[in-house]
């Protein structure tokens, strides 16, 4: 004896598609432009859109159909480049991966710049403070000798151990959460130490001691209260304060 299942049919439009039922979501969005005021402040935007799409997607309606003047960064728009970092509802996210069901659209979703850099325009910041610690701690392969006739070759197990300080793409959410750099902007911070960390473990490399003695300065890893606001801001993953935490075990075990 057989049984019929009949699937559940969702609804459709006129052109036989599945409807989209859309909702009604305000933004208030901290606005700042130093060309008309000294001080920043709030805006509401009331955007009807399907509740599946993302903050981005909210952010490019409001600039292209209500107000042109809004300012942010955003580029390849997949959640790669990073540059989309905001502050949405008190918390670190990236605009292009949160969807505005899952931030709770029925109260008024907050979107502002990151914390601990200057902002320069709405939702743009100053970002040239966190790449320049980027930039101090040598973020690229140092080796010595002759060039090699082939790829430098690495095991399985070796490449494993900094695989995961690999995936950060400097979207500077984990360094702008840490209330260490709130305070004190001269503080490397996080996304500066993981990029030391990934070089630093790597088994090819040897400028491991020159970056572990800049990371020992007093702006340096000791500066880290392992809050782990730069672990659940991160939108890679990445266990940011573990990384962290094994350059303060080499600094210490390299002086016995």
């Amino acid at each position: 004896m057989s049984t019929a299942t009949l699937d559940k049919q969702e609804p459709k439009d006129a052109t036989g598609s599945a409807a989209v039922e859309l909702i009604t979501a305000t933004f208030r969005i901290r606005r700042f432009n130093p060309e008309v005021s000294a001080e920043a402040s709030w805006e509401d935007f009331q955007v009807e859109i399907d509740p599946k799409e993302r903050v981005l997607d909210a952010l490019h309606k409001i600039k292209w159909e209500l107000d042109g003047t809004l300012t942010f960064r955003r580029s390849c728009a997949h959640g790669i480049c990073g540059s989309d970092a905001m502050r949405i509802n008190g918390r670190n996210r990236l605009a292009c991966k949160t969807l505005i069901k899952d931030i709770s659209p029925e109260k008024p979703i907050t979107v502002e710049a990151i914390k601990g850099m200057t902002v320069l325009k709405d939702l743009v910041v100053d970002m040239e403070p966190f790449f320049q610690a980027y930039r101090d701690v040598m973020p690229f392969l140092i080796t010595s000798g002759n060039e090699p006739t082939r790829e430098r070759l690495q095991t399985a197990e070796d490449r494993e151990r900094f695989d995961d300080t690999t995936k950060c793409i400097l979207c500077a959410a984990c360094t702008s959460s840490c209330p260490v750099f709130w305070n004190d902007g001269q503080y490397f911070g996080p996304a500066a130490i993981v990029n030391a960390h990934r070089f630093i473990f790597d088994s090819r490399d040897e400028g491991g001691e020159q970056r572990l003695e800049i990371l020992n300065d007093k702006d340096g890893v000791w500066r880290c209260r392992t809050t782990f606001n730069c672990t659940d801001a991160c939108p890679r993953g990445i266990e940011v304060t573990k990384a962290i935490q094994e350059v303060k075990r080499a600094l210490i075990t390299r002086r016995f």
